[in-house]
């Protein structure tokens, strides 16, 4: 027992923590849990609240809660909010385009991640460290900073209509700007390292006595990565789309610095009900809608990883 661990006031302190119910891994716990109630719980409460207000001309828009009465207090709530956003299908529409864009978005992020992740995790180790370097690179740049520069990149004079034209390829410019072409391509870009990075550390983890046993049976190599390559690293491939996936549908920088003025996505509708329309119960009610939307790929991570847990 070190010293510190012997003092006189540590023991008194654990003896009373014990005293009380409370043990090291209680308090461990309670650091990330006190972080979820402060900046995430409470601040959903909020939105909730508003979001069954109404609408009102004054500071803050939006009617309160509880309402004092001749009666004493009671609570005006409505659900008309919600309502409205199945009757407008202006935000259907959003939803059903955010959740297109986030997928197909989510599907490249993998198809070009998980060769660039499996070739990572195969290097010998200084080519491995100098390769993540590069990889997470991009993070200590601003992020309003790089997409700009895709701007620069994308633009009818920009870099890449220059360059192909140089090389004869085309003949004229392409329009890639505001289009959900240049969109898919920012989401990709900016979100690429997040499906790189869970994919790696599962990779890397892969046992090689697995595919020299599958060799020695004769398998191919193709057969060997789609058989036991594959399911092994579908952990991987969960967590990286997740973490690809919820942020992007949400995406309103991307959208609204690349996309034109047809590129409908949940974050910009956000956007204009708060700022623009100033109908905050109506912006909350997409808020909490799009929330609950998202806890059902959240649910499907957390059932593939204990899944993966188990076996």
């Amino acid at each position: 027992m070190s010293a510190f661990q012997a003092s006189s006031p540590w023991r008194k302190t654990a003896a009373l923590l014990a005293r009380i119910g409370l043990t090291g891994r209680m308090l461990i716990i309670a650091v990330p849990m006190i972080w979820l109630l402060v900046f995430f719980l409470a601040p959903f409460l909020v939105v909730m609240k508003i979001s069954v207000a109404d609408p009102m001309i004054a500071r803050p828009p939006y009617s309160p809660l509880f309402v004092q009465g001749p009666d004493g207090w009671s609570i005006k709530a409505t659900i008309g909010n919600y309502a409205y956003l199945w009757e407008d299908s202006l935000y259907i529409n959003a939803y059903w385009s955010s959740i297109k864009i986030a997928f197909f978005s989510t599907v490249l992020a993998l198809l070009i991640g998980y060769p660039m992740s499996y070739y990572i995790a195969r290097s010998p180790e200084p080519k491995r460290s100098l390769l993540l370097l590069l990889i997470v690179l991009p993070f200590w740049t601003s992020f309003l900073l790089r997409v700009y520069a895709w701007i620069g990149i994308l633009k009818t004079k920009g870099v890449l209509n220059a360059m192909l034209m140089k090389i004869g390829l085309i003949n004229e410019p392409l329009i890639i700007m505001q289009t959900d072409v240049a969109v898919y391509i920012g989401i990709v870009y900016t979100y690429l390292p997040f499906m790189i990075l869970p994919l790696y550390a599962n990779l890397v983890k892969l046992d090689d006595s697995l595919l020299e046993a599958s060799a020695d049976l004769g398998a191919r190599p193709i057969s060997t990565f789609f058989r036991i390559t594959i399911p092994l690293s579908m952990p991987g491939i969960v967590a990286g789309s997740m973490l690809v996936f919820i942020p992007a549908i949400g995406e309103f920088v991307i959208p609204a610095l690349l996309g034109g003025p047809d590129t409908l996505m949940i974050g910009k509708v956000l956007w204009t009900e708060f700022f623009s329309n100033r109908d905050w119960p109506v912006a909350s009610a997409v808020a909490i809608a799009m929330l609950v939307l998202l806890v059902i790929p959240i649910m499907l991570l957390r059932l593939a990883q204990s899944k993966g847990a188990d076996t």
